[in-house]
């Protein structure tokens, strides 16, 4: 392991945005100070003090929707996911430095989603360039797979929506198929985001992968999807 990804790895450590869960047997999150904290059901009270909306960006990496969501909306509460510490450092380190208290970060395993987050707890779910795992054998491992999707569908509130970017056509073809199967609405469904005027302005914000897409061409794709629970 690089120098530059262990400093990173345990410079979160001490981050006062960072929960860590150590293992994933244990639903329990470790925070800066080294304690462990039940936060299942108490993300507003307990970490944000507040009632405010909670908005989730899954395998956030550097966490740039999370970020730039945060400072256009300090009336909600944004959590970026990812599993690497050494991802989460960027946007972490960002969020301290402009002393945002509407964003934290989470380092964990995303199928274990449903240890750390209650029913009805969560208002929206964005999943920008995940993996898009693209052997047959690996499909469950898509974060857009109908298994990630009932682990969802367990922490959203009723009416929630779920925003998808990607790069990757099959992978979009297979979401919008997974979600019908679950009962997901189709609100926005485009194949080439940049071909017309955006939908919404979320749209303008790019993660670096994004970028790095659009570098070399090729078309971002983009769905969002709202579940009405029963």
């Amino acid at each position: 392991m690089g120098k530059a990804k262990l400093f990173k790895i345990r410079s979160i450590d001490s981050f006062p945005n960072v929960f860590q869960n150590e293992h994933y047997t244990k639903p329990s999150l470790r925070d800066s100070l080294g304690n462990d904290r039940e936060l299942k059901g108490k993300w507003q009270k307990d970490v944000f003090k507040n009632d405010n909306p909670i908005i989730l960006e899954l395998a956030c990496g550097k966490g740039d929707y999370a970020l730039a969501m945060a400072k256009k909306y300090p009336k909600k509460n944004f959590i970026g996911i990812d599993s690497k510490g050494a991802r989460i450092f960027t946007g972490a380190k960002a969020g301290m430095d402009e002393k945002l208290t509407n964003l934290v970060f989470v380092r964990m395993k995303i199928e274990n989603i449903t240890l750390f987050f209650a029913e009805n707890e969560v208002d929206e779910i964005w999943i920008t360039f995940p993996d898009p795992f693209p052997r047959k054998r690996d499909a469950k491992r898509r974060l857009t797979s109908v298994s990630f999707l009932e682990r969802y569908q367990c922490i959203i509130k009723p009416d929630a929506s779920i925003n998808f970017k990607t790069d990757d056509l099959p992978l979009f073809h297979f979401t919008k198929q997974a979600l019908m199967e679950k009962g997901w609405q189709s609100e926005v469904y485009k194949e080439d985001i940049y071909a017309s005027p955006l939908d919404f302005e979320e749209l303008n914000i790019q993660t670096y992968y994004e970028k790095c897409h659009l570098k070399e061409g090729r078309k971002i794709q983009y769905l969002r999807s709202r579940y009405e629970k029963g």
